[in-house]
């Protein structure tokens, strides 16, 4: 099974790290992914659809993710998703992972995300991102109105995002005067996503919580999360570190139901590193491509970031992994063709943590 040796290593590495919680939350990001012979749009209605199933099965959290100009992801606006996803379930919190906050005003965000916590109150995270979410020229069109520095403004419109939050523009300051409305409502938690060190670093000075992606990170993921863990700086925001762990997985009923979904995820990862961004493909074609030796090989290298397995194989592989990790919660993105095979794979996921955590 896809990550047995990690597994084993985590058993090791996290023996004498007992979670917070008698069980390991477990969260979904989800991507709103196009599948192929499907227009774009059913892919908004699946992720709502996928919200309600996770919301009753027991997740904490749900979150969507910004992206733009990609083939294979139908939603580029978070924040209109969440209100749609939040709106739809009862229990569930439900946030962005992430606002790429370099695209955007941090004044708008900031409304935004008062307004959407004003309607579904405690229910909303707000997680930020570095990445612009897409390429060069359409990363230029997002951004061409605004002014500023050239280069990396993250950290800037960090800053100023949480100025916005505290009130504290200095005296003389022309944003002094302006209020992020509702003002009566503050801002949900807010969460740094990264892959990097850091990312981690930043997480833990400014006391926020971090949120690692390990399905596409090549930096260590124990290096990034040890040093979060360790360099935290209690704040206004949290009082003690809180980190999430997003990995990609795929459970079937059966070992061999398992590859045939992950094969539709092992064919768009082949394409997407060869600059093809296309829908994900259906178990279907991805039987039917002709793949080379060499694809093969890298198809089996790329398994080192998707968990693949019945469920509690993977399910005991995974809180393994949080557990060598230092991760506090895992969030499961899993980009899987087949819609109700997708919704079962979450239900199972769910369902063999908590038989392993029983057994623990």
């Amino acid at each position: 099974m896809s990550g047995r040796e990690r597994a084993s290593d985590a058993l090791d590495i996290g023996r004498d790290r007992p979670h917070v919680e008698a069980m390991l939350p477990l969260s979904v990001l989800d991507l709103s992914f196009v599948r192929s012979g499907h227009p774009p749009s059913a892919a908004l209605h699946e992720t709502i659809a996928l919200a309600k199933t996770c919301d009753a099965a027991g997740y904490r959290r749900y979150w969507l993710a910004e992206h733009h100009n990609l083939p294979s992801v139908a939603s580029p606006a978070p924040e209109i998703m969440i209100g749609q996803v939040a709106a739809a379930t009862s229990r569930i919190r439900v946030g962005s992972g992430g606002v790429m906050l370099p695209n955007h005003s941090p004044l708008m965000v900031a409304e935004r995300f008062r307004v959407l916590e004003g309607l579904f109150p405690d229910r909303i995270d707000l997680g930020v991102g570095r990445a612009p979410g897409t390429d060069g020229v359409t990363a230029y069109a997002l951004r061409r109105h605004q002014e500023g520095r050239e280069g990396d403004d993250f950290l800037e419109k960090l800053q100023e995002l949480i100025l916005w939050e505290t009130g504290g523009f200095p005296e003389g300051h022309p944003f002094r005067r302006v209020s992020a409305m509702p003002t009566d409502v503050k801002l949900p938690p807010i969460w740094l996503l990264g892959s990097s060190g850091y990312s981690a670093r930043l997480a833990a000075q400014v006391g926020m919580g971090f949120a690692f992606a390990h399905h596409f990170a090549t930096h260590p993921v124990d290096d990034a999360m040890l040093t979060y863990k360790e360099a935290f700086q209690p704040s206004v925001w949290m009082d003690k570190p809180w980190s999430i762990l997003a990995v990609a997985a795929v459970i079937g009923e059966t070992a061999e139901e398992a590859e045939r979904l992950a094969s539709s995820q092992d064919l768009n990862r082949l394409k997407r590193d060869r600059g093809e961004f296309g829908p994900i493909p259906s178990p279907e074609e991805a039987a039917a491509y002709p793949y080379t030796e060499f694809e093969r090989q890298t198809i089996r290298r790329n398994r080192d970031r998707l968990f693949v397995g019945t469920p509690d194989e993977v399910a005991k592989t995974l809180v393994a992994f949080a557990d060598s990790a230092r991760a506090d919660e895992l969030m499961i993105t899993s980009a899987i063709y087949d819609q109700p095979a997708r919704h079962r794979s979450y239900e199972l996921l769910m369902e063999a943590v908590r038989r392993v955590s029983v057994t623990a």
